[in-house]
C-alpha cells in the first residue's frame, strides 16, 4: 500500500469529515486545555482559566574591569539568524499570509468571510494575544490588563466602518501573566458588500505607551451559487443551514496547532447547490505535496450546507500545511502550522534534537533521536507529558524557560564564533541560569577572563580568552565544578 493510500485510509477510519446541519456542534479542537476549561467569573466577567476570548456579540456596521550586577550589559540585542525564527514567530505566520504586527504589542490576525443576508457578506476579525505583551496590575486576588482595539474597514470611494473596543484580561495568577503563548483572542464581525477593502488595526496597551500596528488588503467575495468558502481554521464553530443565520464560530487566527497534541480543525461552508455535488479537498505539506485528498459531499437541500475537517494530531506534517477546497480553477485555501510549540516555531524535527542538547533529558532525547518517522508525533507527546512541571496548564513550563535561556544565550554571546547558545558561557547561562554576580577582566595587562558567580550554590565560574579572540571558555577547573553542581542541581529540581 502507498503512503497516501496509508493516510487516506487513516483518516476514513478516523472519521475526518461530517456536516453539520444548524444544530450540531463541531467537536472540540482543545477539549482539554482550552475550551473545557473551568470557566471563571470576575466581576460579571467571564474568563476561562487558560484561554481569554473576547467576542462581539453584534456586528458592526458597513572594555577595563569592573564589578557590575547581571543585567547592566549595555550591549545591543542582536539576535543570531540561525535562531531568529525559531523565536520569533511573527515571521512564520508573516509568510502564511496572516496579518502580523511587530514588538511592542505583537498580535497576529485573520480574517475570514461567509455568505450573509441579502448581498452583504460576513467579515470576521480574529486578533491573537500573548498575556507577556500586556501591562498586568494587581486587583485584589487577581491580575488585570486593559488595552484598546480600533479597526478601519476601508473600500475605495465609500466611508470607512470604524469599531474601536476597551477589553479587560483578568487571570488569577502572576504566573498567567507571563505566557509567551496564545493566551488572549479578540473577534469582531462585521456585514460587508463585496469588493476590496483596507483593514487597518491597532492595539494599544491601556497601562503604557506600549502600542502596534498593521494593515492588509483584503478582497471580500461575492459568493455565487454552488461556490464554497474557504477552509476556516476553528477552535469551535456551529453549523448553520441559512445565510440568514449568524456565523457562530471562534477561529484559531494562528492557524496553529501543536506537533502531536491537537487536532486541527477546519470549517467550510457551501452554497445554494442546486443538487448533490463532491466537491474535492486537500491537504498539503510545505513542499506542496498532497498528503491527504478526498470530496466533501454537499447535498442541496440547504442554502448554506457546512462541513468540518478533522485532522488527528498523527497525522499532520511538521510545518506549514495548505488546506485547499475546490478544483484548480476556483480552488480556495488557507495554511495551517504545526509546530513544536505556539510559543517557538520549530517544525524541524532534527532541529529541535540539537536545541535539546543541554536539556538535561537525556533518555528522552535519546528516544526521540532513535523513534521511526511514523511514531515521532505520539513520542514527542509523551516526552512534552513527561517533562511538564504542571499539566493544569497548556503550555510546559520546562521547555518554555529552557527555549527562552537558549534565546537570551544566542543573543548575549554572539561574537565567538558560534551561535551564543554554543559558547560555554551559553551553555551554563541555559543550564543554571543567568549569574548572580559577573567580573569582567579584558584588560591586556592582567589577561582576559570573565567570572561569573552563582551565591546561592557558591558557584565561581572562570572563563578565560587565552588565545585572545574574544572566544572564553570554561577553565578545566570551572568545567569540573561546573559539572558537579549541574548534576546536583537536576538532582534536585532547583535549575
Amino acid at each position: 500500500m502507498s503512503d497516501q493510500a496509508t493516510l487516506s485510509s487513516h483518516y476514513q477510519q478516523a472519521d475526518p469529515a461530517f456536516p453539520l446541519d444548524g444544530q450540531r456542534l463541531a467537536r472540540l479542537t482543545f477539549p482539554r486545555r482550552y475550551l473545557h476549561a473551568a470557566l471563571v467569573v470576575y466581576g460579571g466577567v467571564v474568563t476561562r482559566r487558560f484561554l481569554v476570548v473576547v467576542l462581539a456579540l453584534a456586528f458592526g456596521t458597513g572594555c577595563g574591569s569592573q564589578w557590575k550586577r547581571v543585567g547592566t550589559d549595555d550591549r545591543g540585542p542582536t539576535a543570531e539568524e540561525s535562531l531568529t525564527d525559531v523565536f520569533n514567530p511573527q515571521n512564520a505566520y508573516q509568510s502564511m499570509g496572516r496579518l502580523t504586527a511587530p514588538e511592542p504589542l505583537p498580535f497576529v490576525g485573520h480574517v475570514v468571510f461567509a455568505d450573509g443576508p441579502a448581498d452583504s457578506v460576513i467579515a470576521v476579525v480574529a486578533l491573537s494575544l500573548e498575556n507577556r505583551s500586556l501591562t498586568f496590575q494587581r486587583e485584589d486576588d487577581t491580575f488585570v490588563a486593559r488595552y484598546r482595539v480600533e479597526m478601519r474597514l476601508q473600500q475605495e470611494g465609500d466611508p470607512p466602518v470604524r469599531l474601536a473596543r476597551e477589553e479587560l484580561v483578568r487571570v488569577p495568577t502572576f504566573q498567567e501573566t507571563l505566557r509567551n503563548d496564545e493566551s488572549v483572542l479578540f473577534q469582531q464581525s462585521f456585514h460587508l458588500t463585496p469588493g476590496r477593502y483596507t483593514i487597518a488595526i491597532a492595539v494599544s496597551d491601556r497601562a503604557s505607551p506600549a502600542q502596534s500596528r498593521a494593515q492588509a488588503v483584503y478582497q471580500v467575495p461575492d459568493f455565487e451559487p454552488g461556490s464554497t468558502s474557504e477552509p476556516m481554521i476553528v477552535y469551535q464553530v456551529t453549523g448553520r443551514d441559512s445565510p440568514r443565520q449568524p456565523l457562530s464560530i471562534l477561529l484559531n487566527p494562528r492557524g496553529a496547532v501543536s506537533y502531536g497534541g491537537d487536532t486541527l480543525l477546519a470549517y467550510i461552508e457551501g452554497y445554494g447547490f442546486p443538487k448533490p455535488t463532491k466537491v474535492p479537498f486537500e491537504v498539503r505539506d510545505e513542499f506542496d505535496k498532497v498528503v491527504y485528498s478526498d470530496s466533501l459531499l454537499f447535498q442541496g437541500v440547504h442554502p448554506v450546507e457546512s462541513h468540518i475537517i478533522r485532522l488527528a494530531p498523527d497525522s499532520q506534517p511538521l510545518g506549514e500545511i495548505t488546506l485547499a477546497i475546490g478544483s484548480a480553477v476556483d480552488e480556495k485555501t488557507t495554511t495551517a502550522l504545526v509546530s513544536f510549540s505556539q510559543g517557538w516555531v520549530l517544525t524541524n524535527y532534527d532541529e529541535m534534537l540539537s536545541l535539546l542538547r543541554y536539556f538535561g533529558r537525556d533518555e528522552w532525547v535519546d528516544s526521540l533521536r532513535r523513534t521511526p518517522e511514523a511514531q515521532r508525533a505520539t513520542v514527542w507527546r509523551e516526552f512534552w507529558l513527561a517533562t511538564d512541571p504542571n499539566r493544569a496548564t497548556p503550555e510546559n513550563e520546562a521547555l518554555d524557560m529552557y527555549f527562552a535561556r537558549v534565546q537570551s544565550a544566542n543573543r548575549l554571546f554572539r561574537n565567538e564564533g558560534v551561535p551564543g547558545w554554543r559558547t560555554d558561557r551559553g551553555e551554563v547561562y541555559i543550564t543554571l541560569g543567568p549569574p548572580d554576580e559577573v567580573f569582567d577582566n579584558r584588560t591586556e595587562a592582567e589577561g582576559r577572563y570573565i567570572v561569573w558567580s552563582y551565591t546561592q550554590l557558591r558557584l565561581d565560574l572562570f572563563y578565560e580568552d587565552l588565545a585572545r579572540f574574544g572566544h572564553y571558555r570554561l577553565t578545566p577547573q570551572s568545567r569540573s565544578d561546573y559539572s558537579r553542581v549541574l548534576v546536583r542541581v537536576r538532582r534536585q529540581g532547583i535549575g
